[in-house]
């Protein structure tokens, strides 16, 4: 991602801040019915003898347990027309709440979205949830010709005008599938709700919807998403995956810089585990759901820990030592430098000499034009033995990335000097490099201290514990302990295999974690 990054330009919502209203998410959570429950227990019997190896996988599978789930889930009757119409299920519910608001909304005409991703409308006059919902809307009261179906709309020009109709709020109450009514619907002028019949199957479906009224150009400042779960049901599934995706979904598209581990949770996968655990209807899977997050941000907490403790070990056992055995060498070397030029002070008046290339100069004038004449001799960028000044000897070099003569100050350090073209002003550049060298050592010396006062920190702080490791360990020993009861696969495995056949007598055997 880091590097994908350097060709790509990411913006999240978080970056960007636009100007969009706020949303207030109601999850309605639907008791299931008799039959559905019946239904229910029905898809654990097949998907039992599917995992038996006894059914033909054109006969019945997985995924078709999966799709007859989700329309179990949405309504009863998708899986059977024959199965009465329930009053408090997912479409009854919608239909009540999406006439509550347009009635409450009469005046600014406010629009409302139902998205419906399953049991579309058919002109077979088989059951659909579609027709279903605009029937129990039209017996409350709204008009027929305020309700449309985005699927009615099969050119880009009838579209058009159907959109232009709900940002005008001819249409009140529009409904579609994420696909039809995603990308590329821009009618959120007058939008005041939303609602989620059933749960897609990526989290970037359940954005693409919420971006159809979370959007710029919304005239209302705060709207209402209502998202429509049957409690034990296969929408706690559904969620679940949602959920999952979007953990990993959200690390790399992100405006923080991305991890190198996908273990990460964010805000928006979190709350779809909300939606799940509310879906169960078992508290266990509630209490685990919410175990779930707690875990998962406390091993963040400890993952960010561990990074640090990291660090400081790094910092501890090798950079703050090293830095200190430097930094202590440098000031040996800066306080005998210090004492070799103030052996040989510089004069007060007139020059105390220079020896250039051997020979002794005692003009000022004369050792700085000898100094141009060696430069102006100079073929190659090595360096050369220029001569001594002040107890120090001297070496001459050039630097072809910056174009620059340059005189190196040797004593028990190395100090350089930049050149220039003039011939005074070259000889007091070099006094001056002797002159700072005091300056240099206080320095010196002052990171040392600094440096030691770090290495003793990090010494303090990596003695301290995680904070909340016991907080950690106690909800992770629950979570496993809920894992446990609800593993399903490997509990039914162990009472099967341990279970009597019948007229026999049950062995004494006692099955280790369920005693409680």
């Amino acid at each position: 991602m880091s590097a994908f990054k350097q060709v790509a330009d990411i913006q999240t919502a978080d970056m960007l801040k636009l100007p969009v209203p706020k949303a207030n998410f109601h999850t309605e959570v639907i008791k299931p019915s008799e039959l559905q429950q019946e239904m229910i227990k029905g898809l654990a019997e097949r998907a039992e003898k599917i995992r038996a190896g006894g059914v033909d996988p054109h006969e019945d599978n997985m995924l078709r347990i999966t799709n007859d789930g989700r329309k179990l889930a949405l309504d009863m009757r998708l899986i059977n027309p024959l199965a009465a119409d329930d009053p408090n299920g997912k479409v009854a519910v919608c239909a009540r709440n999406v006439y509550r608001i347009w009635e409450q909304t009469k005046e600014k005409r406010s629009t409302q979205l139902v998205f419906c991703d399953l049991s579309t409308p058919t002109k077979d006059g088989s059951f659909n949830v579609y027709d279903d919902l605009k029937k129990k809307l039209m017996e409350q009261g709204i008009p027929e010709d305020e309700i449309a179906f985005i699927h009615d709309a099969d050119s880009e020009a009838k579209k058009k005008e159907l959109f232009a109709k709900v940002r005008t709020g001819q249409i009140r109450v529009l409904m579609g599938s994420t696909q039809k009514m995603g990308a590329g619907t821009n009618v959120q002028d007058k939008l005041i709700a939303l609602h989620d019949l059933d749960c897609p199957w990526r989290p970037s479906d359940l954005q693409q919807r919420l971006g159809r009224i979370v959007r710029q150009g919304n005239d209302n400042e705060e709207v209402e998403i209502f998202r429509y779960v049957t409690e034990g049901t296969f929408d706690a599934y559904l969620y679940q995956l949602v959920e999952n995706k979007q953990k990993f979904i959200a690390q790399i598209m992100t405006s923080k810089s991305p991890v190198r581990v996908a273990d990460d949770v964010d805000e928006t996968a979190l709350s779809y585990s909300e939606i799940k655990a509310l879906a169960t209807g078992n508290p266990l899977i509630i209490e685990k759901c919410n175990l779930d997050m707690e875990v998962a941000k406390l091993n963040m907490l400890k993952a960010s820990y561990l990074n640090q403790m990291y660090a400081l070990e790094e910092l501890v056992l090798r950079k703050y030592p090293e830095q200190i055995a430097g930094l202590t060498e440098r000031i040996a070397g800066y306080e005998k430098d210090v004492a070799l030029a103030a052996a040989h002070p510089k004069a007060k008046e007139g020059f105390c000499g220079m020896v250039i290339e051997g020979k002794q100069y005692e003009e000022k004038e004369d050792a700085g034009k000898a100094i141009i004449d060696v430069c102006t001799r100079m073929t190659g960028s090595d360096a050369v033995l220029l001569g001594s000044y002040r107890g120090f000897s001297m070496v001459l070099a050039y630097d072809s990335h910056s174009n620059e003569y340059r005189i190196t100050l040797k004593g028990t350090l190395s100090h350089t000097v930049t050149l220039g073209a003039d011939v005074f002003g070259n000889i007091t550049r070099l006094d001056n490099a002797l002159e700072n060298l005091a300056g240099s050592l206080q320095a010196e010396q002052g990171s040392l201290e600094e440096t030691k006062g770090q290495l003793k920190n990090a010494r303090t702080e990596l003695q301290m514990p995680f904070a909340r490791e016991e907080e950690l360990a106690e909800k992770t020993k629950r979570l496993k302990e809920l894992n446990i009861l609800l593993n399903m696969d490997q509990k039914d495995k162990t009472l099967i295999d341990s279970a009597p056949d019948e007229g026999e007598e049950p062995p004494a055997r006692k099955v280790v974690g369920l005693e409680r």
